[in-house]
Order: structure tokens, then sequence, then C-alpha cells
């Protein structure tokens, strides 16, 4: 099998990435630039966005990097008109940008913290699908990928706002998925578990037990590495994944599988 080197799949293709200053996103903005695709990599962190930009140098023309909120609707609007203007197309997107939140039993939690982790992780998806649909539908149609979370399909205590934007991630990638199945644009959803990215290695040095326990109850007895997470979003917006829709690819090593092992 060719390896994502040796691939040139998205030759001719643009290809935006929120999130992409560090973790998944990085890896995913990297993987699609190295098969051949014009990439916008944005992020909030523009010192994460300069390291992207430094670790694929070799990549030079081929990602255009800028600061954007994915959460605030006239900066989304800017970035599409950006890519119209500049590549006049675009062909896959991956609404990946979000944040953890705080810890905290629901009747503790700040109700400021809850609408702000509701605003990055399932208004930026939102906003994406909004203004991400028609630029592709101009052009033929195209992919799209959001990230959900393995919280979406089940209910980690403390974790209230991340659960309930995450399953509303999943919710809208489905009514995505059904309204434009039949204009030539795909919408999945990933679905990580433990993923070794710097915001869950930070939370992990502030609750290492918690870090330790979950690492214990997954079946791989590991977490995954941003990039093999970022290789299922590039392959759900490449050609060899044509015929899902409406599907949430679940990349958990096995941790919500259930059941015990002998």
């Amino acid at each position: 099998m060719a390896t994502h080197e040796q691939r040139r799949d998205f030759v001719d293709k643009v290809v935006l990435v929120t999130g992409a200053g560090s973790g998944i996103g990085r890896e995913a903005a990297l993987g699609f630039a190295r098969r051949g695709a014009l990439v916008y990599a944005v992020d909030v962190n523009e010192r994460g966005l300069t390291e992207t930009l430094s670790l694929g140098r070799e990549l030079a023309g081929m990602l255009r990097t800028t600061r954007v909120d994915v959460s605030n609707e006239p900066q989304v609007g800017d970035l599409m008109a950006r890519i119209e203007s500049e590549a006049g197309r675009l062909d896959a997107a991956f609404n990946n940008a979000g944040i953890t939140g705080g810890t905290h039993r629901i009747e503790d939690y700040p109700t400021e913290d809850f609408e702000r982790v509701l605003s990055i992780n399932l208004r930026s998806v939102f906003l994406g699908l909004k203004y991400e649909l028609p630029l592709m539908l101009r052009n033929g149609g195209g992919a799209i990928v959001n990230t959900a979370s393995v919280a979406a399909l089940t209910g980690p205590g403390g974790m209230s706002a991340y659960a309930a934007s995450k399953h509303g991630v999943h919710g809208l990638t489905r009514v995505a998925a059904m309204e434009n199945a039949a204009r030539g644009i795909r919408v999945n959803a990933i679905a990580p578990g433990w993923t070794e990215t710097p915001m869950v290695v930070a939370n992990s040095q502030q609750n290492p037990a918690f870090a330790e326990l979950a690492r214990k109850a997954i079946p791989a007895k590991r977490g995954a590495q941003p990039s093999e997470v970022a290789d299922a979003a590039i392959w759900l917006c490449s050609d060899e994944a044509s015929y899902l829709q409406g599907h949430m690819l679940v990349i958990d090593g096995g941790m919500t599988i259930g059941g015990f092992e002998l």
C-alpha cells in the first residue's frame, strides 16, 4: 500500500482545517498537504500555527495559515471569502477546533463556562457548515468531517458542557448529511477517544490518577497518537469513503466496546 507521502489524491484540491495549531488538526493539515492539497490551516493560537508551518516547511506554498476564532461569525465569513477569492473553491473541510472545558458537577458548572464550551465546540461547527456548504456547492460538491468525541456516545461525569457539545456535533452532522447527500456533499464525523494531544496531556497532568484509569480502561492499553486520528479524518474526506454519509467513525482503541476482558 502506498504511504501518505506517496499518495497524491488531493492534488488540485483545496482543504480547510480548523484547530490546526496543534494535535489532531496540525497532523491533518500536514497530512492533507503531503497528499497534494492546498490547505488553509486556521486556529486562534498564532504561535501554534507558526509551529505547524515550521513542521511543514517542506510543503512551502501548500499551507496557508491564518488566525481565526471559529466561533465568531464575521471571522468565519471573512475566511470563506478569502478562500473563494484566492483559491476559487473548497473541496474538503475538517471542522476540528474544540476545547474540553472545566470539570464540575452540573449543579456547580459555571454558566459562562458552559456557554463558552458550546460556542467553541458546537457553534463553530454550525458556522463552518453554514459557510462551507455554499462554496462547495458552487464547485460541484465536496466532503466535510466534524470532530465529535466518544463523549457523543457516553456520559462522562463532570463534563456536561463537553458531552452536550459533542452530542450536538453528532446530531448536526447527521442533519447536514441528510440535507446535502443528494447535492454531492458528504458530511461525516469522527469520535476520538483518549488522544495524546497537548490539551489532553495538560489535563492529564492536572489529574494523573484519572489519566491512568482512563488508559487502563482502553483495551488497546494506550491513547491514540494525533496522527492516527487525523488519518481517519483524511480518509473520510477521500474518494475511498465515497459512500459514507452521516457516519460517526469511532476512533478509541476499543474504549466504548463495553464488556470485559477474560
